[in-house]
């Protein structure tokens, strides 16, 4: 019986072709015992060689048992090593696809916020770049960053001059305010005046 052409493992092959020999060999030796009706020494010293024959067939196809059995826990050994390695890389790439996940969500959410800054009164970008040419070969960020500045910028000067012309309103207040003072003053002097003068104009009513 020929061997199984689709066995390529060396040590397979091998221990196949050793239990083929062995059992051929016990085969022969079964049919020289059943030859044999009177057993004679000569007989007896060529059954006992093939009897060597056998067991040195049978001791190399332990052998190779043993070898193989030693090779399959090898084997499934380093399998398991295997298996280990692969689910924890196939844990960690999990662990990296919900990362990555997550971050695209956080990135989402950024790219969607209504950000405050898109709701300033900015002046246009023609506008701007005409008045900062130094700006003209900016990217958008560093644009966008200018144009803000540019618009706090103005807003400082804008609330600077608030503030001064509220203290020169609180002047012309406080002025107007003197000078009404100033009047009433006045007015509280002229009626003393003339009350004082009563009297004097009633003496001269009285000679006229």
């Amino acid at each position: 019986m020929g061997l199984d052409n689709t066995i390529t493992d060396p040590a397979l092959k091998q221990a196949l072709e050793t239990s083929q020999l062995a059992r051929t060999q016990a085969i022969a030796l079964l049919d020289l015992s059943s030859s044999i009706a009177d057993p004679t020494q000569e007989n007896q010293l060529q059954i006992s060689a093939q009897q060597k024959v056998l067991l040195a067939h049978l001791a190399q196809l332990r052998g190779s048992h043993r070898d193989a059995h030693l090779g399959a826990r090898a084997t499934k050994a380093l399998t398991a090593e295997a298996r280990q390695e692969v689910d924890r890389l196939h844990l960690q790439l999990q662990n990296l696809y919900y990362e990555q996940r997550h971050l695209q969500g956080e990135i989402n959410a950024c790219e969607s916020y209504d950000h405050k800054y898109q709701q300033l009164p900015l002046i246009p970008i023609e506008q701007f770049l005409e008045e900062h040419p130094e700006h003209a070969n900016a990217d958008e960020v560093a644009l966008m960053v200018a144009r803000i500045d540019h618009e706090h910028a103005e807003r400082l000067a804008l609330e600077e001059q608030r503030q001064g012309l509220l203290k020169k309103k609180q002047g012309l207040i406080a002025d107007n305010k003197k000078r009404k003072d100033d009047l009433a003053n006045l007015d509280k002097d002229l009626e003393k005046f003339i009350d004082a003068a009563k009297p004097i104009q009633k003496t001269f009513e009285k000679v006229v």
